[in-house]
């Protein structure tokens, strides 16, 4: 097999759908036969322009599952047939941001589906070391949600929530139901969710949020209400919004933390009451993207079913259809995930 069929975004808001040559396989690589694959708001970021638009034309898609095709000639613990999914991060992997797990800082790094083509297509060429075997039996649709899993873990991680520790999450999109089911976890309570929509407001709800303000009049009060006027200890940004950003700081305790997550664009800053910051012992902690030990801890979670996922998986496409999938997003607020489906 010499083509494959790939959505290559060749402009902002235009996929075109080509045949284009299979990727080539290292002797370090596998060749994975894309099964599922989501789209992701860094998808939708770059579908709209504003994002890593000097790399285009691209073939997007990072949040993905399918089974091995091809070996490396190096490849020894990997088996044709096997069901992976993939961490997507590449680093050199053996500086010191690759040592500690901090891959996305490594003067090398580049990342499947945004630095490089990704898995809107029949098949993905990836470092074997980062191909991650599925030895449960759940459906694709499950399995393709473990790299956006993996971010809202490592952000759990990085912020060290603890047990009764009370949370504001911005945004109930997906990534933001994700923080829901992730804070409920870790013991997180109570857990406060802001969205304009009441819809995505009522799931977040039944995804364990205790509370959800849709109107931003009413935020403030509701947070010191359930915080015994203190503020919360940990505020998530999940939209990329400078304004919710700024808002977090005010709704934060003294002594809190506020997680830097959703994306902006670039050159976007806040400002930050440095004195306050200093003598209130407060902080702010950003991740992104899940890697490594994340992706194995997010694959374990989804297999063992701690996560809500059924409003994660109604919304499925055909490649051939990736675009109106794309340009439908705003009009399916109750399809918290919409992927791509692409192998039979």
């Amino acid at each position: 097999m010499s083509s494959m069929r790939a959505a290559v975004l060749t402009a902002p808001k235009r996929f075109e759908l080509r045949d284009v040559p299979v990727p080539a396989v290292g002797p370090e690589d596998v060749l994975v036969r894309v099964a599922r694959t989501g789209i992701c708001g860094t998808d939708i970021h770059m579908f709209n322009g504003h994002y890593a638009a000097d790399k285009l034309p691209l073939i997007p898609g990072h949040e993905f599952c399918g089974t091995i095709a091809e070996l490396g000639a190096n490849v020894r613990h990997l088996a044709i047939g096997a069901r992976v999914v993939v961490d997507i991060n590449i680093g050199c992997g053996t500086c010191f941001w690759c040592r500690r797990n901090e891959v996305l800082n490594c003067a090398e790094v580049t990342q499947v589906g945004i630095g490089r083509d990704g898995a809107f297509a029949e098949f993905v060429a990836v470092p074997a070391r980062l191909a991650i075997p599925v030895e449960v039996d759940i459906p694709d649709e499950v399995i393709a949600l473990t790299e956006p899993v993996a971010c809202v873990v490592r952000a759990a991680r990085k912020a060290g929530v603890g047990f009764g520790q009370s949370v504001v999450i911005f945004g109930a999109g997906p990534i933001g139901n994700l923080h829901v089911q992730m804070m409920r976890l870790v013991g997180a309570a109570p857990i406060i969710v802001v969205d304009l929509s009441p819809d995505r407001c009522r799931m977040a709800l039944d995804a364990g949020a205790d509370a959800a303000v849709a109107d931003p009049a009413q935020l403030k009060a509701a947070v010191l209400r359930m915080t015994g006027g203190r503020g919360a200890d940990l505020v998530i940004e999940s939209v990329g919004n400078r304004k919710l950003y700024e808002q977090a700081f005010d709704l934060t305790r003294r002594g809190g933390h506020v997680a830097f997550f959703g994306i902006t664009p670039p050159g976007e800053t806040v400002p930050v009451d440095i004195l306050r910051t200093v003598l209130e012992e407060g902080s702010l902690k950003g991740s992104v993207a899940g890697m490594g030990q994340d992706m194995h801890d997010a694959l374990t979670l989804l297999s063992h079913g701690r996560f809500r996922t059924d409003d994660f998986t109604k919304a499925s496409f055909s490649l051939d259809n990736i675009q109106e999938a794309f340009e439908t997003l705003g009009d399916r607020p109750r399809d918290l995930k919409t992927q791509i489906a692409i192998a039979a």
